[in-house]
Order: C-alpha cells, then sequence, then structure tokens
C-alpha cells in the first residue's frame, strides 16, 4: 500500500464526540501535527470522515 501523510489543519473544538475520536485514532494530537500512515481501506474511511479538518498528501 501507498504511505499518504496527513496534517490537522482545523481545530476538533466544537466538533463532535466521533469526529473528535477519529482524528485521535489516526494519531493526530494538536493542530499542525503531522502522522504518514499506510493508505489502507479503514484509514481512507476515517479520513473520509474528517477530510473537512484535515490535508492529506500522498507520498
Amino acid at each position: 500500500m501507498a504511505q499518504i501523510q496527513i496534517k490537522l489543519v482545523k481545530s476538533v473544538i466544537d466538533r463532535p464526540e466521533r469526529q473528535k475520536r477519529t482524528v485521535q485514532a489516526l494519531g493526530l494530537g494538536k493542530m499542525g501535527s503531522t502522522k504518514s500512515v499506510e493508505n489502507t481501506p479503514q484509514v481512507a474511511g476515517m479520513i473520509k470522515a474528517v477530510q473537512h479538518l484535515l490535508e492529506v498528501t500522498e507520498l
């Protein structure tokens, strides 16, 4: 699988608890934090659920 880099660009404050937990499950904490992950169907679904908070780039 290909690697993708995700970056949290918007705050999770005032977001539903489900979105906060999805961002946390992706390994992102504070705004501006980045993480490289494998592009699996599970991760792709999590990214799609909170895509309005993230910036995604392929490596």
